[in-house]
């Protein structure tokens, strides 16, 4: 094994959360692309006047999915990824609270808060928490 590929070479942990967060993204996008009121149905709130607009936020959670099994392939090299994916999975809750507050959003509406963001937060973490240990850490020769 080359030395980079050893430096790269992440717990098997990460690449498993990884691959899970880039199938569920490619997931939950597909579905809000094909159903884009399904939320809104299941929340009993008005449906949106202009669904693609929806729909092109299934495509970007969708490209993210991509961009996680990107990384799951070398989580320490590609923690830039990791770090917008999470970025977003941080703003997003922040987004939600605020129109809760104003009341745009009802609190059902949240639910998806728990699987698209908070889920991924402390393993996201974990993963950044690594690959910056170990771009710190003095190099082998």
């Amino acid at each position: 094994m080359t030395r980079i590929a050893q430096q790269d070479q992440a717990p098997a942990w990460m690449r498993r959360w990884l691959w899970a967060a880039g199938l569920y993204n490619l997931t939950w996008g597909a579905v809000v692309i094909l159903f884009p009121h399904l939320l809104f149905d299941l929340a009993d709130i008005e449906r949106m006047r202009y669904p693609q607009i929806w729909q092109c936020v299934g495509m970007i959670v969708g490209v993210y999915g991509v961009g996680y099994l990107v990384a799951a392939r070398a989580p320490r090299r590609h923690w830039p990824i990791v770090l917008v994916g999470l970025l977003g999975k941080v703003f997003g809750p922040v987004g939600f609270a605020i129109a809760l507050i104003d009341g745009t959003f009802p609190l059902l509406f949240g639910i998806t808060i728990l699987t698209n963001d908070l889920v991924w937060w402390i393993p996201f973490g974990l993963i950044l928490l690594d690959a910056a240990r170990h771009r710190s850490a003095p190099r082998q020769t």
